[in-house]
């Protein structure tokens, strides 16, 4: 289930058993608070919160302790965390936690038959929550992800902590800034969003600290973002990227000269700048005319993009034609090779490939 699902699904009552899957944190972090609200008080945690570690203790610990009697607390919580730590590790098969068809290894299934056991009958009024957060469920993470989900099968109410995708994370920071009671303009969280990898974990952290700023008295700014969050050269970058798109010279140079004055590593601009490029090529070749047409086409294609970058990406097939793209990315091509030369003064670089590009 998702987060949102396991949310709802509080108010009709409490499963003896969960599983979180997945490395996102934020709503991992929430669902955590929501579960431990629901099952115990403030005076009820002292006896009745108990964490293991699974790196250090075993599932069979675990169920030991759901099974046994407390003098002292009518309801409990246990957590074990790092349960990605229970998959058996050894040979090849009982490593990867399955055997060649698929199925569970023999050793897998005997480690986890405590577990099975338990929820044939578990413990009234005790609640055992899983967290597996090492694995994330998409990408390189997402077999190691599928192979803890194998081992604690028997588990029925799996919440899946998925990554934020750029609109969901724009949405969720909106909504955020509401509850901080904090304003922040678009431009502004397009670039927290963006130079953050649409961590809404890490964002949550930094609209934090941009509302010490002062709430309600003024609207968060990119020099905000850029003064206050962690990765403002990056987001300098973004906002080179966007002045070149734009065709603004005099903007241009001088995010430029804060790059590099900063030491900013300059062909990650140029590798941004390249994508912003080859999308609006094909935006135009796609004879798109609109930030939501080229939503549609780029998630089609199974590259999502979100309004915002749309909007970009449109604002560069406007402002170039078809043959002033290609010749930027021939120029693009050009400042990286010369950037990669021997001893090259890269201001001198980027400064030409700026003029060249808005001539």
């Amino acid at each position: 289930m998702s987060p949102a699902q396991f949310l709802g699904s509080l108010k009709r009552g409490l499963a003896p058993v969960y599983l979180f899957l997945g490395a996102e944190g934020y709503d991992r972090r929430r669902s955590k608070e929501a579960l431990l609200n629901a099952h115990l008080t403030p005076e009820e945690r002292l006896e009745g919160l108990t964490h293991y570690d699974l790196s250090q203790h075993t599932v069979a610990e675990v169920i030991d302790d759901a099974r046994a009697l407390s003098l002292f607390a009518s309801k409990r919580l246990i957590i074990a965390s790092s349960a990605e730590a229970a998959v058996p590790k050894g040979s090849r098969a009982a490593s990867e936690d399955e055997e060649e068809d698929g199925s569970p290894s023999s050793t897998a299934t005997s480690d986890a038959a405590p577990l099975v056991d338990y929820l044939r009958d578990p413990s009234p009024g005790v609640v055992v929550l899983f967290e597996a957060t090492r694995f994330a469920l998409d990408g390189d993470d997402k077999k190691k992800a599928e192979r803890v989900a194998k081992f604690f099968s028997a588990i029925k109410d799996v919440v899946e902590f998925a990554p934020y995708s750029p609109d969901d994370a724009r949405r969720e920071t909106q909504a955020l800034a509401r509850r901080l009671t904090i304003t922040i303009e678009p431009r502004a969280m397009d670039m927290l969003v963006e130079a953050l990898g649409a961590d809404m974990a890490r964002i949550s952290t930094e609209l934090e600290k941009l509302s010490l700023l002062g709430p309600g008295t003024r609207a968060i700014t990119e020099d905000d973002i850029q003064t206050m969050v962690p990765d403002a050269r990056a987001s300098t970058i973004f906002a080179l990227v966007n002045a070149l798109g734009r065709r603004d010279r005099a903007r241009s140079l001088a995010v430029l000269d804060t790059l590099c004055r900063e030491g900013e590593y300059l062909p990650l601009a140029l590798s941004f700048l390249s994508s912003q490029f080859r999308q609006a090529l094909i935006a135009r070749e796609a004879n798109l005319r609109s930030a939501q047409q080229i939503v549609g086409h780029f998630t089609k294609m199974g590259n999502p993009m979100w309004q915002s970058k749309a909007e970009q990406v449109l604002q560069t097939a406007t402002k170039f034609s078809r043959e002033q793209l290609e010749r930027g990315m021939k120029l693009i091509f050009e400042a990286d090779r010369d950037l990669r030369s021997a001893n090259p003064d890269d201001r001198i670089v980027l400064e030409n490939f700026v003029v060249k590009l808005t001539s």
